[in-house]
């Protein structure tokens, strides 16, 4: 079973309840509507077979998905748009991962947005490097797609479920 398919019981079951009460209180309402919602979330990479796939495996698992090939594509993109989550290749044309996770992360309005960085590098070196820029998490290249699904719904389905 899935993380997502056990989120699925979990509102199901939480449905049901809410349904058989007399009064539904707002909060309760409000709370079933916000975990409802479908998180959107930013791929950052030059490379486009890759931006597209892991896009495909992220909308098979009915996330929102935008994809940006640079920094400037990225920064056009959240100038618009309300993100749950960015995952950012390191090796970027004018401006590094790195140099853009510092960035985000010292943004007020997006220093809370869980960011991952998906880089081919593999050392220890990379992943302090990238942990220390304010990275969330680091995949490292190439990645079966559970770990991708793993950390993504560990970042963005974790608190719903710790609410309730």
């Amino acid at each position: 079973m899935t993380d997502k398919t056990l989120r699925r019981k979990i509102e199901a079951i939480k449905r049901r309840k809410i349904c058989t009460k007399k009064v539904v209180s707002l909060a309760d309402f409000r709370a079933l509507k916000a975990n409802s919602e479908i998180h959107t979330v930013l791929v950052v990479d030059d490379d486009e077979i890759m931006r597209n796939g892991i896009k495909r495996i992220l909308e098979s698992e009915s996330y929102n998905v935008i994809a940006a090939e640079d920094g400037l594509a990225l920064s056009k993109i959240l100038e618009t748009t309300r993100l749950d989550l960015i995952l950012l290749d390191v090796s970027l044309p004018w401006v590094d991962g790195f140099d853009l996770c510092r960035l985000i992360k010292a943004h007020h309005h997006l220093k809370t947005v869980p960011l991952v960085i998906i880089s081919a590098g593999k050392t220890k070196e990379d992943i302090e490097k990238g942990i220390s820029a304010g990275a969330d998490d680091y995949i490292t290249k190439p990645f079966d797609i559970d770990t991708i699904l793993n950390i993504v719904n560990k970042r963005l389905l974790t608190p719903i479920l710790d609410e309730h």
